[in-house]
C-alpha cells in the first residue's frame, strides 16, 4: 500500500513538472509574440572622433527579454546591439559604485535603478554631470580620487611604532558614531549633484570626500583630529557647502553627507568638541 502511495506521489510530481514546463513555454511564446519595446536615449561621445559632437543615440530593448535594472539594459545593448557603447560596471549589487551615472535626471547607480516600464517615455542616460568625459558614460574620476587621498583616509596614531603590535579598542557607543559614514561607496553621485562642487571642484572637496573626512575625524581611535581639522580651515575646502542638500537627496545608499559636513563646521567653529574615547584605544596588547 505504501509503495502504491509513493508511486502515486511520484506520478503527480512528474505531471506537475510537465505542466510547469508547458506553462513556462507558453509564457515565453506569448512574451515573444508581444514584445515590450522600451526606448533608451544614451549620451555618446568618442574622443577618437574629435570632429563628431556629443549626441544622444536611441536604442530599443524588449523588456520581456531583459532584466529589471537599467544596467541590465545597458549590458544587453552592448552585447546584442552596439558593442561600442562604453560604460563602467563591476559588482552589479550596489556595492562598488562603478556604474554611477545620471538616469532620468537623477545621479544614481544603474545596477540598482529599476527600468521605468512606461513604454511611451524614453529613459535618458548621461554620464555624471560636470565632470570631464573619457568616453560615452565614463567620467574622469581622477580629481575625485586625488581629493579623497588628500584627507588621508586611514587611522593616524601618535605612536606609529606601536602599529601592528596593539589592537585599537573602541566602545560600542563610539562605534555607532561611524554608522551612516563608513557605508559610502565613493560613487560620486552626491558630489556631482552639488552646484558648489560644479563651480569649485578644484578647491571644494565635495560631499563624498567631506563625509569620509568626518568619518576619520570622529573615529575614537584616531589621534590626528586637530591636524585633520586644520587642513580644512580655508575658505573653500568645507565652507563652499551652502546646505542645498542635493547630496543627501541623491545618495543611492541613503546616507546624509549634508549632516556630516554640518558636523565638521561645528568642530571647526568650536561649537562642538570631539568626545574622549570611551575606552583606552591601545589598552589590549597581542
Amino acid at each position: 500500500m505504501a509503495s502504491e502511495v509513493s508511486l502515486l506521489k511520484l506520478c503527480k510530481g512528474i505531471f506537475g513538472q510537465v505542466r510547469h514546463v508547458h506553462a513556462t513555454a507558453a509564457v515565453a511564446a506569448q512574451a515573444a509574440s508581444n514584445p515590450r519595446l522600451k526606448k533608451f536615449n544614451i549620451y555618446r561621445w568618442n574622443p577618437d572622433k574629435p570632429d563628431e559632437k556629443p549626441q544622444m543615440q536611441e536604442y530599443q530593448v524588449d523588456l520581456n527579454a531583459c532584466g529589471p535594472m537599467v544596467l541590465d539594459a545597458l549590458i544587453k545593448i552592448k552585447n546584442e546591439v552596439d558593442p561600442t557603447l562604453t560604460f563602467r560596471r563591476s559588482c552589479r549589487e550596489g556595492i562598488c559604485g562603478s556604474c554611477s551615472m545620471n538616469i532620468g535626471g537623477i545621479n544614481t547607480l544603474a545596477c540598482i535603478s529599476k527600468i521605468d516600464t512606461n513604454l511611451d517615455k524614453a529613459t535618458k542616460i548621461y554620464p555624471l554631470p560636470h565632470m570631464y568625459v573619457i568616453k560615452d558614460l565614463v567620467p574622469d574620476m581622477n580629481n575625485f580620487y586625488i581629493q579623497y587621498q588628500s584627507i588621508q583616509p586611514w587611522l593616524q596614531r601618535n605612536n606609529e611604532a606601536a602599529s601592528g603590535t596593539q589592537q585599537y579598542l573602541q566602545s560600542v557607543d563610539d562605534r555607532k558614531k561611524l554608522d551612516g559614514l563608513y557605508e559610502c561607496i565613493l560613487c560620486a553621485c552626491c558630489s556631482t549633484s552639488c552646484p558648489s562642487y560644479w563651480w569649485n571642484g578644484d578647491k571644494y572637496l565635495g560631499p563624498a570626500v567631506l563625509m569620509q573626512a568626518y568619518r576619520w575625524i570622529i573615529d575614537s581611535r584616531d589621534e590626528a583630529t586637530e591636524e585633520r581639522l586644520n587642513k580644512l580651515r580655508d575658505p573653500f575646502s568645507v565652507y563652499r557647502c551652502h546646505t542645498i542638500m542635493n547630496c543627501t537627496k541623491t545618495c543611492p545608499k541613503g546616507l546624509n553627507p549634508g549632516k556630516a559636513i554640518s558636523e565638521i563646521k561645528k568642530l571647526l567653529s568650536g561649537f562642538a568638541k570631539k568626545d574622549k574615547p570611551g575606552l583606552d584605544t591601545a589598552a589590549l596588547h597581542n
